[in-house]
């Protein structure tokens, strides 16, 4: 908020009541507040919670406000895309008396060590947007925060929306109070303002609209008389620094900062009467010699102002820089590590003018595998990809794509985590009650490392209603398969049906405390059956199921040779089999689910990161915060979001 207004002159009757609200509107102040809440819609039940601590959860908020009284339903909103919190929510009562009474008695109250805000939710946008009874205050003591601030002013009438503005360190001076009438905002103008808050003056005016307020203030700044000046020499004194701008016009105030010690700090302020005797001081004395220093001179800036200025600067050029290489650069993997810069501008030089080509390489001067080449046109860098993507160099499949920044590649990966999770969800619902396995996950083929059961069908698909899932082990003639301890393999998760659904061969379930039929755990089997959970058991000539079995045709490592030969999706079942234990050995317990995100990767991408192991690592770490989130969010039934409210 802009400091441009200027405080009311305070009268003597005012700064006599410094510190306290007058008499009268104290002893109204317990009445008003007992009728903030009745003055609203009766027929309103819905509650705006602000100032949520972004971990906060519906579960969090129905803990809290089902103690007040039965609640019909609660959301926090959240960004669609990456289901972050926004930070408020809404909290919707069977009633509007449980409304008040939440109101009464938690607003303010901490939620997460954070205190949070609840206020009516105002459905209709235009008695925000008009500034009715909108207040404005300023100057006040840190130590006020938003309950101080209701408490002052809910003296005058039903408040709507209370709020001190802050940052990370802390309150920024500043607030606001939206009243239900005009009246009680006038009321509250003229007894608090000019009084004193914590023993600071305040201001107490109507809200003005930013872009009234914004036009001010460049009027403001058109028309400035302070100057400031730096690179200044130290040793120049403080009437030779006044002497370099007396030529220019009546000087009302000029200071040289020093530090506590009175060495100069090499830059200072003066102040002129007129605008045109400061514009002229900046045009005629930036960047001029004095005392063998370039002056710098221009407008005093608040710093506020500067470091705003600053930002947009910087996201200028920052924007500038990205649509200047949009579609042009190109990001290379599994580089060889012969290569070098000129090597591999040779092998992209056919395609068009190459602006720059750089290999990444470590402080020891050893390549890094990977590299960015910059084309003068679009149409050169799409010809380039089409090209030499998946190009055998030294034997290595070459990796090229489109350069984008790591925020790019998160949210495009947060979408497709996204997309999978509501596909499975989708499939779940229609498979009736089948087991299904977990979310991405990735099952190794029987064989492919020590320990694993034999007959593991490795591809992590979803049944529809009626099938066997695709990833459940199959032991031979179709019967299922066992697992070691009597475990569920992991990600595997069987649904119950719901008391008295029927069964799979279409009659009634049976009565609680029945039988169960041959086969099922707890019931009596027939002689030489397995039972589910307890290992095979195994001929004369069986391996021992530690051991690794040998699969006809399998090779016994992956080279790019017989991934050529392999079709698609075997090319994914190989590069999971490689992957699998380098992500188990780091990760046991999520190893299936980090590999099946891992493998939406291209094939190109997967190779380099078996060949390194550290490009593995981060892409495990990135996989194992993007399911740490979701999981997180996953209570949330859709991606939907309230619109953000505008404050006061």
């Amino acid at each position: 908020m802009s400091s441009a207004e200027s405080p009311a002159v305070a009268s003597a009757e005012a700064v006599s009541a410094s510190t306290q609200a007058p008499a009268a509107a104290q002893q109204q102040a317990a009445g008003n507040q007992a009728n903030n809440n009745n003055n609203a819609d009766p027929n309103n039940t819905s509650l705006y919670v602000g100032e949520l601590d972004p971990s906060v959860t519906e579960a969090m908020l129905f803990e809290i406000f089902n103690m007040i009284g039965p609640v019909a339903s609660i959301r926090v909103c959240r960004d669609a895309v990456t289901r972050r919190s926004l930070g408020y929510a809404y909290v919707n009562f069977l009633n509007a008396a449980d409304g008040e009474r939440a109101m009464e008695q938690l607003n303010y109250s901490l939620i997460r060590n954070r205190p949070c805000r609840i206020m009516w939710s105002q459905r209709d946008p235009a008695l925000r947007r008009t500034g009715q009874g909108n207040i404005f205050i300023k100057n006040l003591d840190a130590g006020i925060d938003n309950k101080a601030l209701h408490d002052t002013f809910a003296a005058f009438g039903n408040i709507l929306s209370c709020k001190v503005a802050t940052n990370d360190t802390g309150s920024l001076g500043y607030g606001f109070v939206h009243y239900e009438t005009a009246e009680a905002a006038e009321a509250a103008i003229k007894h608090v303002n000019g009084m004193l808050l914590n023993d600071k003056k305040v201001y107490v005016g109507h809200h003005i609209p930013r872009k009234e307020r914004q036009a001010k203030i460049e009027e403001s700044r058109a028309k400035f008389t302070n100057v400031y000046c730096k690179n200044v020499d130290p040793e120049v004194t403080d009437e030779q620094f006044e002497k370099l701008f007396t030529n220019y016009g009546k000087i009302t105030s000029c200071v040289l900062q020093r530090d506590d010690d009175g060495k100069s700090k090499g830059f200072g302020f003066v102040n002129f009467e007129d605008h045109e005797e400061a514009q002229k001081a900046v045009d005629e004395l930036h960047d001029s010699d004095f005392h063998g220093q370039k002056l710098f001179v221009a407008r005093a800036q608040k710093k506020s102002e500067r470091e705003e200025e600053l930002r947009r600067s910087y996201e200028a050029a920052k924007n500038e820089k990205l649509a200047k290489f949009q579609g042009v650069n190109l990001y290379l993997k599994n580089i060889p590590e012969s290569y070098d810069d000129e090597r591999l501008r040779e092998e992209f030089a056919p395609f068009g003018t190459i602006t720059s080509c750089k290999i990444m390489r470590a402080p020891s001067g050893v390549s890094r595998g990977f590299g960015f080449v910059c084309y003068s046109v679009p149409e050169e860098a799409n010809k380039a990809v089409s090209e030499m993507n998946g190009k055998m160099l030294d034997n290595r499949p070459l990796y090229v794509a489109l350069a984008q920044r790591k925020d790019v590649r998160r949210q495009q990966l947060e979408a497709q985590i996204m997309q999978r999770n509501q596909l499975r969800l989708q499939q779940q619902a229609a498979a009736q009650g089948m087991g299904y396995p977990g979310p991405g996950m990735y099952y190794p083929q029987p064989g492919a490392f020590p320990g694993q059961p034999g007959g593991m069908v490795p591809r992590p698909r979803y049944a529809p209603a009626g099938m066997m899932p695709q990833g459940m082990p199959m032991a031979p003639y179709g019967q299922p398969g066992q697992f070691p301890a009597g475990m569920m393999p992991q990600g595997y998760r069987p649904a119950r049906p719901p008391r008295g659904a029927p069964n799979a061969a279409g009659g009634p379930a049976p009565p609680a405390g029945a039988r169960p039929p041959a086969g099922v755990n707890g019931a009596p089997r027939p002689a030489g059956q397995p039972v589910p959970g307890q290992p095979m058991p195994r001929g004369p000539g069986a391996r021992p199921a530690g051991r690794p079995q040998e699969v006809a045709g399998q090779p016994g490592t992956l080279t790019a040779a017989a991934l050529a030969k392999a079709s698609p999706e075997e090319q994914k079942q190989m590069l999971g089999e490689a992957i699998y234990p380098k992500v188990a050995a780091s990760q046991p317990e999520l190893a299936g689910k980090l590999t099946g995100m891992i493998l939406e990767l291209p094939v190109t991408e997967l190779l380099h990161l078996l060949e390194e192991q550290e490009a593995l690592d981060a892409k495990v770490n990135e996989a194992l915060e993007v399911l740490k989130e979701y999981q997180q969010n996953e209570t949330t039934p859709d991606g939907e979001t309230e619109a953000p409210k505008t404050e006061a």
